[in-house]
This record gives C-alpha cells, structure tokens and sequence, in this order.
C-alpha cells in the first residue's frame, strides 16, 4: 500500500480551497457525498504533486482502488469512503479513472503550447468534478447542464492556476500556453512585470466568462440545490477578485477570498 492516506488529512489539506464552497448549502443528506468525492480528487492531486516515491506506481495502484470500488471492498480509506456514495448513486466509473489521468499528464507534460492544448487538459483534471457532483444530484443525463458544469469546472481550474503560478514553476510546471504567453512579449513568470499583469488579466477573463455557466446550472437545477451548484461559480469570481485587489501580487501570497468573503457569497446566494 503506497498512499492511504486517512480521509481527515486528505480534508484538511484541501481547506480554503474553492471546490467544497458551495457544499455548506447542499441538503444534509448530501453533503457526505460531496465531502467524500472531494477528498478522492483531493487524494489523486496529492499523488502526482507530492508523494515522494514512484508517482505513476502510486497513480496505478490508486486506479486499482478505484477498480475494488465498483467490485470489490478497496483497502484505502478515502476509497471506503467513497464506495457507499458511488453505490448510491450509481455514479461512473470514468470520472474518477479522468482524474487519475490528469496526473499522469502531470508526470509527463510540463507545459501547453495552446488553450486548446490546456483545455484538454481540463477535461481530466476539472471537469469529472462537476460531473460527479451532478451525479450525486441524479442529474448526467442532461448534456445542456453536463456542458455547463464543464464550463464551470474548467474555469475553477484556471482560476487555481493563475493563483498558484509560483507554486507550480516550482513543481516544473507552466499552465499558461505558450500562445498566450508571447502575445504579451513572454513575460518572465517568476517575477511581476507590467507584461505578467496584462497577460494574467487575459487569462482571468476567458475564466470568468466560462464561469458564468454557474448561471444556466442555477437556473436550471433550480431551488437550493440550484443555488449550491451556482455557489462554486461565485467562490471561483471571488477568488478573480481577490487577486485584482492583490494587484496580480502571486509572489507575497498566495490571493485568495477570505473566509469571510465566502461566507457573504454563500448568504447572498442563499437569499436569492
């Protein structure tokens, strides 16, 4: 066993981050399975970003796991934590095996020459999120709301992006494309610069557009649970505005809203 990690641990380093802002207006019943789901992508980035050993050994065996959910009893425990929410809602397979193989990826790919490129990369590392959750809620047979929740899930990913450029320079890897990069004069990405601003202002704004999805999801869905989905959309603006107020600052601090900033988005989404 290479990583079993306890689910508590896996949690706890997931907190503050924009994917679980939404679960506080979840129904009771539902939120262990959000809670549960979460930790599993939780887990998988641990694996490819800081598991010390053999990386695509501890990826296999994860995907292992995965397979002892849908037949058999796993022997991790965020796995044993998922098993019951994956058996109650009969969710696919293929979600889970995506994230398992945006990490791969990650051993693999350092950089992307385009947004297509980057995109792609999305579909395995942000959108099986939005897609389990929407299993949860019964509702992947709809591809107009499957879509949205991709657009979404995308753009929570490039938000997490744009905040953690040092962070991932670090880890040998650059989640700007390169197309984009010399459009502003290939700025350096390890200081500020004038040219680094303009270019993380550009990326900031093709992820606001896709997370305005979280309006046909509300819409749509409708009710609480229309209002809880749409909340993952507003925690990701939130967390765009937390870095115009940085003045586009990534090498003080890691920008982020505050808790407190969350909880007005949560209070007036609930309002509404």
């Amino acid at each position: 066993m290479l990583f079993a990690m306890e689910v508590a641990e896996v949690a706890a380093r997931a907190a503050g981050e924009n994917f679980p802002v939404g679960s506080i207006l979840f129904p009771r019943r539902l939120r262990p399975h959000i809670r549960a789901l979460y930790c599993y992508a939780r887990l998988v980035d641990e694996l490819g970003d800081a598991y010390p050993g053999d990386r695509l050994a501890a990826l296999d065996e994860l995907e292992h796991e995965v397979g002892l959910v849908y037949c058999g009893t796993p022997t991790w425990p965020v796995l044993r934590n998922v098993q019951p929410t994956v058996r109650e809602f009969d969710l696919p397979r293929e979600p889970f095996a995506r994230l398992i193989e945006a990490n791969r990826m990650d051993q693999r790919v350092s950089s992307y020459e385009t947004w297509g490129d980057l995109k792609e990369y999305c579909v395995h590392s942000a959108d099986p999120c939005g897609r389990l959750v929407l299993g949860v809620l019964r509702r992947l047979d709809d591809e107009e709301l499957v879509a949205a929740s991709d657009d979404v899930c995308t753009g929570l990913q490039l938000v997490n992006f744009l905040q953690d450029v040092p962070r991932d320079l670090e880890l040998g890897r650059v989640y700007v494309p390169a197309e984009d990069r010399r459009r502003f004069g290939d700025p350096e990405l390890d200081r500020p610069s004038g040219a680094l601003t303009a270019l993380l202002r550009f990326e900031a704004d093709r992820a606001s557009r896709l997370l305005s999805a979280a309006d046909l999801l509300r819409d749509r869905i409708g009710g609480r649970l229309g209002r809880a989905v749409a909340l993952f959309g507003r925690g990701g603006l939130a967390a765009l505005d937390s870095l115009e107020a940085a003045g586009w600052d990534l090498f003080t601090q890691r920008p982020r809203p505050s808790r407190a900033r969350l909880a007005r988005e949560a209070a007036v989404v609930l309002v509404r």
